[in-house]
Formats: C-alpha cells, structure tokens, sequence
C-alpha cells in the first residue's frame, strides 16, 4: 500500500525523527546503535511517487530499496531509476564486508496494483468490456465498479481515463522485466476496502501538490464506488502467470481480501502441490528401508552392493505436469492477515517460497498492533521481511526501516545485528532467489 493514495485517510503512524542515529529502541529505553554495516533492505517502497527524493537514494543508510511500480504514471519512472541506481549483480549485495556505492541500490519492481485495475481491460476474451468507444468506456466502467457509476454519477466515467488493454501492458511489462533481470513482478494484489478518488474540484484542482506523481489520491474526496472483486482476480491473475513465465519474485498487496487472495494465488500452482506424506506413508518407508537394510546386515561388502543394485525401488507416483505459471517466490507486504491464514502459505505442500513483510507505517499505524505482534513471533525466522512502504526515499524511509527492524528483533528474541543479518538473508533469497 502506498502511503499517498491511503484510502480511508487513516493516521499514519510515520517515524517522526528522521535522526537514524538514535541509540535508543522504540520505547525509549537505551539500546545498542543500530548495525547499518549489516546491511538493510526495504522489501517495498514508492520513492518514485516523489521524485525529488531520488537523489537522495546514494547517500541512504539502507543498502538497497525494493522499488514499486503501481499505475501508468509510474512505470517508466521506476525504469529510470533503476537505470541510474538499479542492481546488475547480486553479488555485491552479498560481499563481505558490505560495499556501499552509488549505483546499485534499488531493484525494481513492475505492476499495476488493484486500486487501479479499473483502468484496464481484458482484451484476451471474446467479449472484452470496451471497444474504444465513449459508450464503451461508461459501459466498461459500469461492469467493474460497484456501485454502477452511470446510475448515480453520469459524469464520473466520463472523467476518468480510457481503459487500457491488459495485453499491452503485459507486454510492455514482459519487456521491462527482460530489461532488468533481477526485477519483481509488483506491486499486485486485491483490495476489498478501497474506493475511488472522487472528480476533481476546482479547489482541489488549485492545491495539488506538484512535487507528487500524478496518479494518486493526491487529497481528494472518496467516491463511493470500489473495483469488482472478479476484475480484480482478473488483473492479478494475469501478473501472477507472468511472474511465473519469467521466474520473477511478486510483491502482493492484500487489504480484508485474504481468502480470495489466496484462492487465487494457489489457483496458479494447482496441481503443481509439493507431495507431502501422511505419517502412515513415512511409517512404512522407514520401515522398509530398516528391513532392507536387517537382510544385508550379515553380508560383505560386495554381496551389500549387488543387493542393493537388485533391490526394486518402490514406485513414486508422479503426475505429468506442464511448467507451472506461478511465481516461485512471494511477498506478502504489510502483512495483515491473521496467524491462522499464515498455515495456508507455510503449508508444506505450497511450491512457491511466500514471505511476509512489516511497516511501521501500516502494521503499526492504525491500531491492531497486538494482532501483528502475534503473527510476528508465529511467522519462521527464514519468512520474515521489512519495508518502509513510504513514497519519499532519504532519512524518513531510512528511520522507518531502523524502527521496524528494532521492533521485529525484540519480538523474536534476537538481538539487533543477529536479527539485522537474518532479514538481509531473506531478503536476498526473496529477491535474487
């Protein structure tokens, strides 16, 4: 979720010292300073929302920032940046002692998230929901938001965009990821609570802050009407299945959404589940292999190898299985679903490797704290993710990265640099896989 298009203009609970040299935790008790040397990496974020932040990108504390690209206003400009700042090798995010340099500091990431799924169509069906015609644009519109815009607001579809094929982003999409080899596929995802910016005031008009890119809520009033979970499904579906053609990682966003979230996450990989044995199953492996091995027990060497060349194998059942279109790795950014619907994602039998990642701007904005608490300490050491999620890079992105780190390492028991080291580790097998 990105800080400047927040949809119910919730509080935001945003570092409000942007010193990262403080020696103290969150709670303001004395604590160890904080390991930048052991290298930070922010697993979401939107710099490019204010570009005049970029600059600041070199002189950052955190060594790379997980870039996010969500609407048509921002595509290219995360492909700029990443041109100036982008990571070519992995290795040098890997090198001991960490190197600091002016390049290679963000990875970029490139989708269209579900807040702005209106503004594309599916132009893969028979019968798309526009045809490029102005009735067309009001009659796609009506189809994917609820409630239908024509019988409240004649006007409102009139005022937004003309729809976008979905083949043409993908393309274009396809073409930055070749470009960029270590990019994500992100940000992506499904919204239940969002709502559209309303139309333009004049006074409104009048206020906007130039320094944003343009595309966002950027202080507007709140439509009543919200995206078609279905058109939703549609958009992510399609990004899930490229991530998965390329072999890139996804960054997902998910808001009171979780269980068709992960409906159609799994829908990618069905029948491409990882085997998992009942206990009866591995009972009587072991104990086969123990009989195997009781009737050699007495034999030489060379009368061991010939009957264990004799021994017939038993049989695994395999299916036939064409490549699978899933992503094979995933994260789950701001995390806020509940400690039950972790197990559907840590479920030994899911193929793809599904992280979960925390802001302080979103987990521990806006109440709910305990909630995340808890599934902090559920969630595998080797899982665990941070990210600022802000849309201004420099010493707040960089604030706000120390005092997530700070919070996850006192709710896991590790200490700061242990914990620091083990997040960096995740985070490069996230990304680089």
């Amino acid at each position: 979720m990105c800080i400047q298009h927040s949809d119910e203009g919730a509080e935001l609970n945003l570092p409000q010292n942007p010193n990262t040299n403080s020696a103290h935790n969150v709670s303001g008790a004395p604590s160890e300073p904080f390991p930048w040397d052991a290298g930070v990496f922010d697993a979401h974020c939107h710099p490019t929302d204010t570009m005049a932040s970029i600059s600041s990108i070199p002189t950052m504390k955190a060594r790379a920032l997980t870039v996010m690209a969500t609407r048509s206003q921002d595509q290219g400009l995360v492909s700029e940046v990443a041109s100036r700042y982008g990571v070519e090798d992995g290795r040098t995010l890997s090198s001991t002692p960490l190197v600091f340099t002016d390049r290679d500091r963000i990875v970029p990431s490139f989708g269209w998230h579900p807040w702005f799924s209106y503004q594309l169509y599916d132009d893969t069906v028979s019968n798309p929901t526009y045809d490029g015609t102005p009735a067309g644009k009001i009659a796609h519109y009506d189809q994917v938001l609820a409630p239908t815009p024509s019988s409240k607001d004649a006007s409102f579809s009139s005022g937004l965009s003309d729809p976008q094929p979905l083949s043409e982003f993908l393309k274009e999409t396809r073409e930055r990821l070749e470009k960029f080899p270590l990019a994500l596929v992100g940000e992506i995802g499904l919204d239940k609570a969002f709502r559209l910016p309303a139309t333009w005031t004049s006074a409104e008009e009048d206020s906007r802050e130039g320094s944003l890119t343009p595309g966002g809520r950027e202080g507007r009033r709140l439509s009543p009407y919200r995206v078609q979970m279905t058109h939703q499904t549609t958009i992510l579906r399609a990004q899930l299945e490229l991530a998965g053609q390329m072999g890139r990682a996804v960054s997902v966003h998910g808001v009171q959404a979780h269980g068709v979230l992960y409906d159609t996450i799994s829908s990618c990989w069905k029948g491409h589940e990882k085997e998992v044995l009942s206990r009866r199953q591995k009972r009587q492996i072991a104990t086969g292999a123990e009989d195997f091995w009781s009737d050699t027990d007495e034999d030489s060497d060379s009368e061991v190898t010939t009957k264990r060349k004799e021994k017939p194998q038993t049989p695994v059942k395999e299916s036939v299985k064409g490549p699978g279109l899933f992503p094979p790795r995933i994260c789950l950014h701001s995390y806020s679903g509940h400690v039950e619907q972790l197990k559907m994602y840590l479920h030994p039998s899911v193929p793809a490797k599904v992280y979960f990642s925390f802001s302080t701007a979103i987990n521990w904005g806006s109440g709910g704290n305990e909630k995340t608490e808890e599934v902090i300490r559920a969630i595998p050491d080797d899982r665990l993710l941070v990210e600022s999620d802000l849309h201004t890079a420099g010493e707040q992105m960089d604030s706000s990265l120390e005092e997530v780190c700070r919070k996850i390492c006192q709710l896991k028991g590790w200490n700061l640099r242990q914990g620091v080291e083990i997040l960096g580790r995740n985070w490069r097998e996230f990304v680089l896989g």
